[in-house]
């Protein structure tokens, strides 16, 4: 039986605080009081100055500021719709270009932090078929968009409501799936989203039946200040559905503004990465300080993870 899971009440307060990543599998996870930790990413390439990947041919615009085969039938997302469009339908924007597009191909995908990173292929519950993307944070579970696990408003009938499977596929890469694949019917939003349909409140998570991230290896997750994210750089990799089918792109901007519940960035994305990690790099460790989901003319943006964030993810990776 399928498990979705409504969680109404934060979890305890918490102040400046994160949980730290993990690179390389089989290294140690610990829950650390400090918004600075160092995560024991070994394997993952060094970061530039400007707190951006190291991705041939990448340079973050100024202006606007081979993987292994698996046995996998991989299916052609080329033609599935982001699953934003579920609940907003095409008139809102989900995700946008801001000025120049600048996005980069991640090939492979097999080193860290792009392995930790999954293409989902979602089932609703009119068995209408979507993309979308989530981001490991422990070996069950990965975190997403709200609207990725639970579908509120389309108009549809049989459609709204808990979505009825997903297929994660960390590190696809193409006609490539180096790390599997794992289905889950099991969901955690939070009562802001799938009762209210609030956008400051559009997050969620996936739990897998197998610990599929001791492999790929996970992300940390932060509540920073706000004087810690405004001016800094925001990466973000994922599935957008406008390229090739299954492939993964990056691209890195500055945080423009932040408000209570929402981080706003200049970072490239289009529709099929609603729920992809917005993340910083420090002292090497890849830390999330929100969830992609919206898009707009000027900016796109993301739910914050600030405390109440922080709580609800730490237990639902538990």
């Amino acid at each position: 039986m399928a498990t979705r899971t409504t969680t109404k009440k934060p979890a305890g307060p918490h102040t400046s605080s994160s949980s730290e990543p993990e690179g390389a599998p089989g290294s140690t996870k610990r829950a650390v009081a400090s918004a600075g930790a160092e995560g024991p990413e070994a394997k993952a390439p060094k970061p530039g100055a400007d707190g951006t990947e190291s991705v041939a041919g990448f340079k973050m615009n100024a202006e606007s500021e081979s993987a292994s085969s698996s046995k996998l039938r991989l299916p052609d997302t080329s033609r599935m719709r982001d699953i934003a469009e579920a609940s907003f339908g095409v008139a809102v924007q989900a995700e946008s270009i801001i000025g120049t597009d600048d996005r980069r191909q991640i090939s492979p995908t097999t080193s860290f932090p792009w392995r930790a990173n999954a293409q989902l292929l979602i089932t609703a519950a009119d068995n209408s078929s979507w993309i979308g993307t989530g981001w490991f944070v422990s070996p069950r579970t990965l975190i997403t968009a709200g609207h990725v696990v639970f579908i509120k408003g389309s108009g549809v009938p049989g459609r709204d409501g808990w979505v009825r499977r997903i297929v994660v596929i960390p590190g696809r890469n193409g006609a490539a799936a180096p790390f599997g694949s794992a289905t889950s019917t099991s969901f955690r939003s939070v009562t802001g989203w799938s009762v209210s349909g609030n956008h400051e409140f559009d997050y969620g998570a996936i739990i897998l039946p197998t610990p599929l991230g001791n492999t790929t290896g996970w992300y940390g997750y932060g509540n920073y200040p706000d004087a810690q994210l405004i001016g800094q750089t925001a990466n973000i990799s994922g599935y957008p559905g406008d390229k090739p089918s299954g492939t993964q792109w990056y691209d890195a901007r500055r945080i423009t503004a932040v408000s209570a519940r929402k981080v706003y960035y200049n970072t490239d994305t289009m529709g099929g990465q609603s729920g992809s990690a917005v993340y910083r790099i420090i002292n090497g460790g890849r830390f999330a300080v929100a969830v992609h989901a919206y898009g707009g003319s000027t900016a796109n943006s993301g739910t914050r993870i600030n405390a109440e964030v922080f709580g609800n993810i730490t237990a639902w990776k538990a």
